[in-house]
């Protein structure tokens, strides 16, 4: 049984740790970005409720910090062909981004999710939930088809590449495993020779005692 008092620093990363990151990367990175114009902006915010000077996070109220992609880039290890631009941005603080990930928003809402909306005991839900419903229907947004637009052969290229990575990082993570191994037995040797429970007070009684 471990110390009440000590709290360990976490297990060793691992390289696979990432691989829904980097599978989203290979996708977002495809995504354009088109900035809004100060008067789209001007335009959105009145849609969820608010106005220039008082925007705030669109789900629970509080300081906005980011936009959050209202509609997912990704679903299902794939990308829905929406881009980053205004029709699918809302502005969100950090806790309900993170939260939320790609969970569709109203389940996610009232959902007992940690930092949801409803987890943080926000009382104005039902308030925010019918502006971010008039938000889905203000305009419709950009969609596109990007394997047609690369082509098949440039797509599946695409693909090989994310998955030769996946591999790569999979057969790292092995030779990562087998080295860790042989460094923490070492250090066990070491630590086991070097130090036993009560050394270090006994040590210390005895520097007090000198003095």
């Amino acid at each position: 049984m471990g110390h009440p008092g000590f709290n360990p620093p976490g297990k060793p990363p691992k390289l696979t740790g990432r691989t829904s990151t980097l599978t989203g990367l290979f996708f977002t990175t495809l995504t354009p970005y088109i900035e809004p114009s100060a008067e789209e902006v001007d335009e959105a915010l009145p849609v969820l409720g608010m106005e220039r000077g008082q925007c705030v996070c669109a789900y629970c109220g509080d300081k906005k910090s980011e936009w959050d992609h209202f509609r997912a880039i990704l679903e299902n290890r794939q990308p829905t062909g929406y881009i980053t631009e205004i029709h699918k941005l809302v502005p969100a603080c950090g806790k309900c981004n993170q939260s939320r990930g790609n969970k569709p928003w109203r389940e996610w809402m009232i959902s007992a999710a940690l930092h949801s909306p409803k987890s943080r005991g926000k009382s104005d839900i039902e308030r925010r939930m019918p502006c971010l419903e008039a938000y889905e229907r203000w305009s419709k947004p950009i969609r596109l088809d990007y394997r047609a637009l690369a082509g098949d052969d440039q797509w599946a290229q695409h693909l090989r590449n994310r998955d030769s990575i996946q591999e790569w990082l999979t057969n790292a993570e092995g030779l990562a495993g087998a080295i860790r191994s042989k460094v923490e037995e070492e250090a066990r040797r070491q630590r086991s020779k070097t130090h036993r429970p009560g050394d270090a007070n006994s040590a210390l009684r005895n520097e007090l005692k000198a003095k």
